[in-house]
């Protein structure tokens, strides 16, 4: 059990997501994914959290088993392709985790979402957040406008709304 971080989280406050992510910021990156998405048959959803929940920390839970948790609970493995990509930000570690479905999982390895990581990291220390989730969704978008290139009609199977939790 980490004390220490578990102590950051219990202290760490849920005003500061809305202060790094007011509405204005929400919305471009709302306006991003729905951007990117006129480009490719991918899935991009972007979800902010403060911090953990006491029991999840007691747990020992990590960001990354955190993130797939949210993957599920926003069902982004939900898609007709499986072709699904969670950005997930937990503010109180300081770390961005990217979740991709098994369609795409197949086709990139784990150093390419890696890299978009770091230059995500690279804004959030410099306190740009929307720069770098922004930055993000156009490295995701352009990955996947390689793999999934729009085709004739297409459908939104999941929401573009980022979700603070």
């Amino acid at each position: 059990m980490d004390l220490l971080r578990i102590l950051k989280h219990l202290l760490y406050p849920d005003w500061i997501v809305r202060h790094a992510f007011p509405p204005s910021v929400m919305a471009r990156i709302e306006a991003a994914i729905a951007a990117s998405e006129a480009n490719h048959r991918g899935e991009i959803r972007f979800a902010v959290e403060a911090s953990l929940s006491l029991r999840a920390l007691l747990a020992g839970q990590s960001a990354r088993e955190r993130a797939v948790e949210v993957f599920s609970l926003l069902k982004v493995w939900d898609t007709e392709e499986n072709n699904g990509v969670l950005i997930y930000l937990l503010l109180a570690d300081h770390d961005v985790e990217i979740v991709a479905d098994r369609g795409v999982s197949r086709a990139l390895p784990p150093d390419d979402w890696a890299e978009v990581c770091r230059t995500m990291e690279a804004h959030f220390r410099a306190g740009r957040y929307a720069d770098g989730v922004l930055a993000g969704v156009d490295a995701i978008g352009r990955q996947l406008t390689a793999l999934y290139p729009r085709t004739g009609a297409d459908f939104n199977e999941l929401p573009d709304r980022p979700v603070r939790l």
